[in-house]
């Protein structure tokens, strides 16, 4: 199966959601000719992420999708038409595997990988709104501690498109969380037209956050359980609100829509 589903209560009001999970790929793609030592890096998977979403899942009772496949296969967080959906060159990296490659080949592995995933995290979806809740929606990623030399001081991040009611909630939440360092689209922006927030939290109206967290922080069961307790009582707080679980469409900085008016 290219997805996992983690069974929670569909009128929890959560849903987890992880994208690059794991860094495994099918027995027929090999390793795409790259050597064993590059699947243990971020270009494969998002390190940490896949314990981190089972620890909060199981902790707030909530349903959770994860992808089951490397990102360097295909990335369910990228658009359909977006050029970087399959990757031919990561961080330095060149994947013989993706270079050169047909659009044949693309639209297969959507077919087999990306589409599934997407319609898993749509139906998780649409069984929560029958259950009687519009839930709030948690993705999650991790970052390299270093990028191209330099060290990154963030602990984590919130990144986000224009929708404050969750972003807001977990970045103040965060920071004021000990001595947490924590970015606000940083290291990167979260408007990302198509992505996997813009495609199921965005146009749905749904109040959402992709919370990243550095990959060093959560790389054993330690500081996996650490970052639970962090980020479990904010959601526990956030889901007791009711805007949290109200439909408003805010648009996207993407493409200039504007926020819905009542």
């Amino acid at each position: 199966m290219p997805y996992e589903t983690i069974e929670g209560d569909p009128s929890s009001g959560i849903v987890l959601l992880c994208d690059h999970a794991r860094n495994t790929l099918p027995e027929e793609y090999g390793s795409l000719g790259l050597p064993a030592e590059e699947f243990e890096r971020h270009i494969a998977y998002d390190i940490g992420v896949e314990a981190l979403t089972h620890a909060l899942a199981k902790r707030l009772g909530c349903p959770a999708v994860h992808s089951c496949f490397s990102r360097l296969l295909i990335d369910p967080n990228r658009g359909e038409d977006d050029p970087t959906i399959v990757m031919r060159l990561s961080d330095g990296t060149v994947v013989p595997g993706n270079h050169p490659i047909t659009t044949e080949e693309i639209r297969g592995r959507i077919e087999r990988f990306h589409a599934p995933y997407h319609r898993a995290i749509d139906d998780q979806l649409d069984a929560c709104i029958e259950a009687g809740r519009n839930p709030l929606v948690l993705s999650i990623h991790s970052f390299t501690p270093v990028w191209r030399g330099a060290k990154r001081p963030w602990h984590g991040a919130i990144l986000w498109d224009s929708d404050p009611r969750l972003n807001r909630f977990m970045i103040d939440g965060l920071r004021a969380h000990g001595n947490l360092i924590i970015g606000d689209n940083e290291p990167y922006d979260g408007a990302l037209k198509n992505d996997t927030m813009y495609r199921h939290c965005t146009q749905r109206g749904l109040a959402h956050s992709l919370i990243e967290v550095r990959q060093d922080l959560i790389a054993d069961e330690a500081g996996v359980q650490r970052w639970a307790d962090i980020i479990a009582p904010l959601l526990e707080l956030a889901n007791m609100r009711p805007e949290m679980h109200e439909i408003v469409y805010y648009g996207s900085r993407t493409d200039g829509t504007l926020k819905k008016e009542d």
